[in-house]
């Protein structure tokens, strides 16, 4: 159901505040929303997208559509949705890829200019190898590591699974080069056909390949070891307190009307919670207990954005102010 924002009548103002109030008196959603992506289609963030939209045309009664803009490292999705209007009918999907470049200094926005709707999910990056490789363990991987660079495969330079890698690298004192791919899906071509040595992916990514044999987890970059895959341990509790994982979530940008933001919470929340959603986290091996309200999310992003920050201070990817 639409919901009519608060009526205002005035007579005699600035042109431009008839126009505001104009807006402000219109239903919303008063067109279809689009959904801008950073990700190729078949990507952990496009299905997570394509999942939440689905529920949330009918809790919003209004159209909707994914529409990647891919490249750049969430730049050129960010550079679209900077130049589009702040009125709520464009909304980001946004990972630590997008935080990871605003850190960088890249692209039109600062870390202000985001303003959380929702978090989607919280899947946490697992280290793997081929099911083939003589690397049995995360042990073994280190040992490799210290024999000759381990190839390791990213979406990205200077993104999230490039600085989990190196920093489990910096941390457990051995050597990682990074590869770089267009995706997850890539990369995971590429471990199969053994260009690489090692990747750190998504659950959403490879869970497939884990269940098939095809790959083996070494171990999973967050605090708890995970429902789907429980006999493999945490990087913590082998003794590497290096947690990683990708978030994904919604967002606004700063100016977007707040009565509006609400809106777009209660529904993307609403569409979340049905069992369609519900069933896409129980297939891609996810927790439930990833999706959260603007207030968790809000928080979150503040903290991701600073961990992201000072992972590359220290890995001298970005200077100290």
């Amino acid at each position: 159901m639409k919901i009519r924002a608060f009526d205002i009548s005035v007579l005699t103002v600035p042109l431009v505040l008839v126009a505001s109030a104009c807006l402000a008196q219109d239903d919303f959603p008063s067109r279809p929303i689009d959904v801008i992506t950073h990700a190729s289609p078949g990507g952990g963030t496009d299905a997570t997208a394509r999942a939440m939209v689905a529920g949330a045309r009918e809790a919003l009664d209004v159209n909707m559509a994914v529409v990647p803009r891919t490249g750049g490292g969430g730049v050129v999705a960010m550079n679209y949705v900077n130049n589009r209007p702040r009125d709520g009918h464009t909304v980001l999907a946004i990972t630590p890829t997008h935080l990871f470049a605003i850190a960088r200094g890249q692209g039109p926005l600062a870390i202000e200019d985001l303003v959380a709707v929702a978090r989607a999910t919280d899947d946490p990056l697992v280290v793997m190898v081929r099911a083939d490789s003589p690397v049995q363990s995360l042990g073994d991987l280190i040992e490799l590591g210290r024999e000759r660079s381990i190839k390791w495969g990213t979406t990205q330079i200077g993104g999230v699974d490039h600085v989990a890698g190196a920093i489990l690298a910096q941390v457990a004192e051995t050597q990682l080069s990074v590869v770089p791919f267009s995706g997850g899906g890539e990369i995971v071509t590429n471990l199969m056909g053994r260009s690489i040595d090692a990747a750190g992916l998504n659950l959403t990514e490879a869970l497939d390949q884990i269940q098939r044999g095809d790959f083996r987890a070494l171990a999973v970059m967050s605090e708890n070891r995970l429902p789907v895959i429980p006999d493999v341990p945490t990087t913590v509790e082998l003794g590497y307190d290096v947690v990683y994982s990708t978030v994904r979530g919604f967002l606004v940008l700063a100016g977007t009307p707040e009565d509006r933001i609400d809106i777009l919470e209660a529904g993307m929340l609403e569409a979340m919670r049905q069992e369609g959603y519900q069933n896409y986290l129980a297939g891609a091996g996810l927790d439930p207990s990833g999706v959260a309200g603007r207030e968790v999310w809000a928080a979150q992003l503040q903290r991701l954005y600073d961990d992201a920050r000072q992972a590359m201070i220290d890995l001298g990817i970005i200077d100290p102010d």
